[in-house]
């Protein structure tokens, strides 16, 4: 077997239709301040080990169908007033998931341009 670097995730990149503006809506959420440049918006990890956000101009038509999005956790208890942080930065709603799974909770929004992500909660250990 050959012996390869360890891989870590150096940034989640986004295509959009107005990358400052959806930097800035995600700056906000994240609580980091946004660096831009050239028509892009590059949003450093909040803290160490954390994954980078930029967002890039779109070169191609938006896709119908979303194949992956971000899951943000928060602790136990916080879920409800993020979410409605998000939504009063111009976050969308779009569904709760309160009851489907014991170890989990979330609610999915969508950013101002559409993009879904979920915010999500576990139980501590000792309430299982």
């Amino acid at each position: 077997m050959t012996e390869h670097a360890p891989l870590t995730l150096g940034a989640w990149n986004v295509q959009a239709d107005n990358p400052e503006a959806l930097g800035e809506f995600w700056a906000s959420f994240l609580d980091v301040s946004p660096n831009h440049y050239s028509g892009m918006a590059y949003l450093p990890a909040h803290e160490s080990g954390g994954v980078p956000m930029m967002f890039q101009p779109r070169t191609t038509p938006r896709p119908d169908h979303q194949d992956s999005h971000l899951d943000l956790t928060v602790p136990w208890g916080q879920r409800r007033s993020q979410v409605d942080r998000a939504v009063s930065l111009g976050a969308t709603f779009k569904w709760d998931v309160l009851d489907e799974h014991p170890h989990v909770r979330w609610t999915t929004l969508a950013d101002p341009e559409g993009n879904l992500f979920c915010v999500a909660e576990h139980p501590p250990a000792d309430a299982e």
